[in-house]
């Protein structure tokens, strides 16, 4: 069985999962992207990934600088210091290392079946980022916005989430990513802190 329970239709290729798994856990670099300029923050402190959620459905829209893609997968990323990443592996023909992933800290659940993310940053992966281990690493482009997720999460059912934000350069982005009613797969990497909230508990 696959270490995130996940049924023959989640199982992605290894370049796909390897990607978004590197881009959640990797440092970011102060070097530009070919692809979309960046303008990034400071450096944050390193964290570790303690719980990764794969989601199971499809991209109704997906827009990353304005422009239109389809997505592979959509993931939720939780780390050590209390940041979230909602992760997009993005369809996209010319470039199988393109993800983009909608980041924020202090999100709340405001009750069983809602959970809202502030966005204060874009982290942006493509095939022309440096590389750690073979592997790109994301760019961060400061970002204002917000994810809002709705369904059951103690009971690992999504059944949608809708992210949109705008980074300082006047781009835009957004997500809205409907659940084919599969349950979430969650791994949890290691123990995360009782002081940060866990919406999948």
């Amino acid at each position: 069985m696959a270490p995130w329970h996940m049924s023959p239709t989640m199982r992605l290729p290894r370049p796909v999962l390897a990607a978004i798994l590197v881009f959640l856990a990797s440092p970011c670099f102060a070097e530009s992207s070919t692809a979309i300029s960046v303008n990034n923050p400071p450096a944050q402190r390193n964290s570790l990934v303690d719980m990764l959620a794969l989601m199971s459905g499809h991209c109704k829209t997906l827009k990353v600088a304005g422009r239109p893609f389809a997505c592979k997968t959509v993931a939720f990323a939780h780390d050590d210091k209390g940041r979230v990443n909602f992760a997009v592996a993005v369809d996209d023909p010319s470039d199988e290392n393109h993800v983009v992933s909608f980041s924020g800290e202090n999100g709340k659940r405001a009750d069983d079946n809602s959970y809202e993310l502030p966005i204060d940053r874009m982290l942006l992966n493509s095939k022309s980022r440096p590389r750690v281990d073979g592997l790109p690493v994301p760019a961060e482009q400061t970002s204002r916005g917000v994810c809002r997720q709705t369904g059951n999460f103690a009971a690992r059912k999504v059944n949608d989430v809708t992210c949109s934000a705008t980074d300082n350069e006047g781009r835009t982005y957004e997500l809205l990513f409907v659940s084919d009613g599969k349950p979430v797969s969650v791994r949890r990497i290691r123990q995360s802190s009782h002081s940060i909230q866990d919406p999948f508990k």
